[in-house]
């Protein structure tokens, strides 16, 4: 009898190009998405040393972290924007990458166009450098975010150096209330097991509220598994995978579609896998979430309170929380509810899709955004723009008062004009609120599209479930 495997194996073991020792593999890597901060120092690397990129095929390039997302944008409207995206382009150019450039529909964050666009596939491994290049999991990929010298290396191999990490199965189980989301939910999974719970595992999510979500909110719950400390994360794919991904421009077609799908059914963890650690979640009672500090795991309940660090028993993360509350200028005991926000940014990787645009749509309809607050709303692509368009949510976002930008990173990294100024308070839909993530003294507070959009309304976090109890400031 064979030994039960989880899906992780299976994609681990049909990769393995060579063992090195000491717990070492070379992994063959299918995809390889390449963007503008990371790619120059990688190919100067390559050239230094006399190599040439070994599968220009399998290698896939846009701009996303430096470029504008005005209106009107060229190369220059950012300050030192225009080096990298011109040596993007220069080396995309050289070496026969597809390049998604401005101006491309397709062009967009890297980890919104690698799904839209097929490259990423159930049973691959995918490479990028970009910590959430996790995303693409939600297809039953396996993905990760490496560093410049390893983007150097994938360049010249299309292999990777690997030590086979530990797994671990985070179940969902219940069913979701209305009003919650998968931001919400993994908002809830990273503060109940903290940024070091999944630490260096490879994860598989799974469980009945796992397999409720649409492809589009699987990957908002695989964007975070970094956040989870998580080498990646995956989901084992099924027919909403298959649905999603035919007729996608890179995906298989013809025959090969028939047999792709049928070698991908087979990727489904065996009964009786074994893993490292198990973690089980009951989203039956979950409500939306918000966060509260400076990690992600600082994150409550939208009718709880900020918890007081002096009831936390262990020291370090004491002294976290202090730092946490006296950054983000919050009291022990604040209701999260009710808090008044400067800034409103929908956007990033983690929910710039059609589905997240639609959520903040749905709220913003008829309804103003509060006097003096500034909102953004950034598509993930130049497809999901022009879908917005074509669906007139562009125009609900205006109306009540949104600025409708171009496809970026824009305000999740920080890394361009799309800041919010020290001390501001700001309610983003993007997956990190780390000190200065936003701009030098921005305050973030982490939520789901729906929530964002309802604070913009109220200019106040308030609970989404409640808009039509109540009247808020600024509505229609």
């Amino acid at each position: 009898m064979t030994t039960p495997r989880s899906i992780i194996d299976k994609i681990w073991d049909q990769h393995v190009v060579a063992d090195l020792g000491d717990g070492r593999v070379l992994l063959h890597i299918d995809r390889h998405m390449l963007h503008e901060v990371t790619s120059p120092q990688a190919y100067a690397g390559l050239a230094a040393a006399g190599r040439r990129l070994r599968r220009p095929d399998l290698t896939f390039a846009t701009a996303d972290h430096i470029v504008s997302t005005e209106n009107g944008r060229t190369d220059d409207t950012v300050p030192g924007g225009p080096e990298m995206i011109r040596a993007l382009r220069a080396n995309a150019e050289s070496t026969g990458v597809a390049l998604f450039d401005l101006g491309d529909v397709r062009q967009g964050i890297v980890h919104v166009i690698a799904p839209e666009l097929g490259i990423a596939l159930p049973g691959a491994t995918l490479v990028c450098g970009d910590s959430h290049t996790s995303t693409v999991g939600a297809l039953g990929a396996m993905a990760w975010g490496i560093g410049t010298s390893e983007v150097e290396h994938v360049m010249a191999t299309q292999t990777a150096i690997l030590r086979r990490p530990p797994t671990m199965r985070i179940t969902f189980t219940g069913t979701r209330p209305a009003g919650v989301s998968a931001k919400d939910m993994v908002l809830k999974l990273i503060a109940t097991i903290g940024t070091a719970g999944a630490t260096g595992y490879g994860v598989e999510y799974a469980g009945p509220a796992i397999r409720a979500l649409s492809m589009e909110e699987r990957m908002t719950v695989c964007n975070m598994s970094v956040e989870l400390g998580a080498r990646f994360g995956l989901i084992a794919p099924d027919a909403v995978t298959f649905a999603y991904l035919q007729g996608r421009p890179f995906a298989p077609a013809g025959d090969l579609w028939e047999q792709a799908v049928a070698a991908w059914r087979a990727l489904a963890s065996d009964p009786g896998a074994r893993f490292d650690a198990e973690v089980e979640l009951d989203v039956s009672s979950l409500t939306p979430q918000v966060s509260w500090g400076t990690s992600p795991q600082d994150c409550i309940g939208i009718g709880e309170t900020v918890p007081d660090p002096e009831r936390e028993a262990d020291p370090k993360r004491r002294q976290a929380m202090r730092r946490a509350l006296d950054y983000i200028g919050l009291e022990p005991g604040t209701p999260i509810r009710d808090l008044p926000v400067d800034m409103v940014f929908i956007g990033s990787c983690t929910n710039s899709r059609i589905e997240d645009l639609r959520a903040a749509a749905a709220v913003l309809k008829g309804r103003r955004v509060a006097a003096g607050l500034r909102a953004l709303v950034v598509p993930g692509s130049g497809q999901v723009r022009r879908q917005a368009e074509a669906e007139g949510l562009d125009r609900v976002f205006t109306a009540a008062g949104f600025e409708w930008r171009e496809p970026g990173c824009s305000m999740c990294a920080g890394m361009n004009a799309d800041r919010v100024p020290p001390g501001k308070r700001c309610v983003a839909t993007s997956n990190r609120n780390f000190e200065g993530r936003q701009g030098p003294g921005a305050r973030t507070h982490l939520a789901s599209p729906a929530t964002a959009a309802a604070a913009a309304v109220a200019g106040r976090i308030v609970d989404v479930r409640s808009l039509e109890a109540h009247s808020l400031e600024g509505s229609a």
